[in-house]
């Protein structure tokens, strides 16, 4: 098997002992039909070098990685629904497939979606449409070329199976998708142990988390250690929050089993990034009280971050735990500042004055309900995308608020040599349901791929001229 020397298996969910998953079998497709394979995720964890029948091999029939995980794990995990509690709930199409470092040195995940019932499947069949991966495709290229802490869509086999769906023309074609994240120990993990009062696994996994997650191996109190590490995934969970609002995406079910430990977005369910800017915006039909809509995400975040202080509650005093998780707010809005900014490409001019920016633009958005994707490709650059921004199609809305332009015109740009990308010579690269549909309807109805593969070469060009290449630490 020609695996590069970046390949460095470390399976270390198994150091965790017994109680936290249970081995399953994958199921058995029909077809093995290679549909999408990630090169560039892949080259970060030593699997670039594998041949199209070794990725299917490893993929679609989960055969052993070397020195890695011996059989698959569908991790056990609780969490809150729409904020109604289900201890009903763990990896029911999905397990954990193998672990490894990747070339900055992290513990990373390969995860599946698709992949056949586990003892949480309850009474689903444990599998996902082909629309769903490609989706997911779409989605996750979006977020990391946007500069988002996200996972990757690794691989898309299509398994040669017809699945009937309430939520999509059926019957429709199916897929089994694997994820490439940094973690995928949830909220919803810890909530589980704590609702069987079983500190002594709580314990052991905030000792798994600091050690191969942030890095950190304490002598100390496990009130202690629980306090710490709560105070790392608060930092990160407010991260994510401005990260999915700076990015304009919807993640749609913002559940505790969705978010794991490390802030990183994934699982996104019936996603949408935003076509213009709108507060109330939801992505799933089924979020009839606009729970997880566009602007009420951070709050969403904040009250997760609460239930994950309440899955330590047999560790540590309740005062301490509010008192780390006091802080969420004032990480979140920081973290917004900063990321805004960035998406604009223009160097900072103090917490003041970039706060007063950011107003100008935030209300200008909201009052015209204004094209998201099509402001921060205008005036990336403040003052040098004036000529830009003049060649717009909005140019008369631009035109017509004098302070606006006054406020972006007085930022200078924190990467001037960003201007001459081509990129920015085209249209901005937007990822809306109807090009959502229009990509599918070509896979589906002609079993054509090349408008994916475009947009995914457009989504990584729009990724390089932002610099994005890179998810954060």
């Amino acid at each position: 098997m020609p695996l590069s020397g970046n390949y460095k298996a470390d399976p270390a969910f198994l150091t965790l002992g017994d109680g936290f998953g249970d081995e399953v079998d994958a199921a058995k497709f029909p077809k093995a039909i290679l549909r999408y394979r990630n090169d560039r995720a892949a080259a970060e964890v030593g699997l670039e070098g594998l041949t199209d029948d070794e990725w299917v091999a490893h993929c679609a029939h989960f055969a052993q990685l070397p020195r890695n995980l011996p059989r698959p794990i569908a991790q056990r995990y609780h969490g809150h629904q729409f904020q109604v509690y289900n201890p009903d709930i763990g990896d029911g199409r999905g397990f954990l497939f193998a672990q490894m470092r990747d070339v900055r040195g992290r513990l990373m995940d390969l995860g599946t979606k698709g992949s056949g019932r586990t003892p949480y499947s309850r009474s689903g069949d444990g599998k996902l449409t082909l629309k769903g991966g490609v989706r997911e495709i779409m989605a996750s290229e979006m977020l990391e070329a946007l500069g988002a802490y996200t996972s990757r869509t690794f691989s898309i086999i299509e398994t040669g199976e017809s699945l009937m769906r309430g939520d999509e023309p059926s019957p429709t074609r199916s897929a089994v998708m694997v994820r490439l994240t940094h973690g995928n120990i949830r909220i919803g993990t810890f909530q589980r142990h704590a609702y069987y009062t079983d500190t002594e696994r709580t314990n052991r996994l905030v000792d798994y988390c600091l050690k191969y997650y942030f890095d950190t191996e304490m002598k100390a109190s496990n009130e202690d250690k629980a306090l710490h590490f709560l105070g790392l995934v608060m930092e990160r969970v407010a991260v994510q929050a401005a990260d999915l609002m700076a990015a304009g995406f919807v993640h749609g079910v913002l559940n505790t089993d969705n978010i794991n430990i490390t802030g990183e977005i994934f699982d996104f369910g019936p996603w949408r990034f935003l076509p213009h800017m709108e507060l109330g915006f939801t992505a799933a039909y089924f979020d009839e009280s606009g729970l997880y809509a566009f602007g009420r995400q951070p709050d969403a975040l904040h009250w997760n971050i609460y239930q994950l202080g309440g899955a330590l509650a047999d560790i540590c005093e309740e005062q301490a735990l509010k008192d780390v998780l006091e802080p969420f707010p004032q990480v979140y809005l920081k973290a917004l500042r900063s990321k805004l900014l960035a998406r604009m490409g223009v160097k900072p001019k103090g917490d003041k004055a970039d706060d007063e920016l950011l107003t100008t633009v935030n209300n200008f958005m909201l009052r015209e309900k204004f094209p998201y994707e099509r402001f921060f490709f205008d005036w990336y650059g403040g003052q040098a995308s004036a000529e830009r921004a003049l060649k717009s199609p909005e140019v008369n809305r631009y035109q017509a608020d004098k302070e606006l332009t006054a406020a972006l015109k007085a930022y200078e740009p924190a990467r001037p040599e960003a201007l001459n990308h081509p990129y920015f010579a085209g249209e901005p690269c937007t990822m809306l349901i109807e090009e959502v549909e229009e990509i599918w309807s070509h896979i589906a109805e002609r079993d054509d791929w090349q408008p994916l593969n475009d947009k995914i070469d457009k989504i990584r060009q729009m990724g390089e001229a932002l610099n994005n290449r890179a998810v954060s630490d």
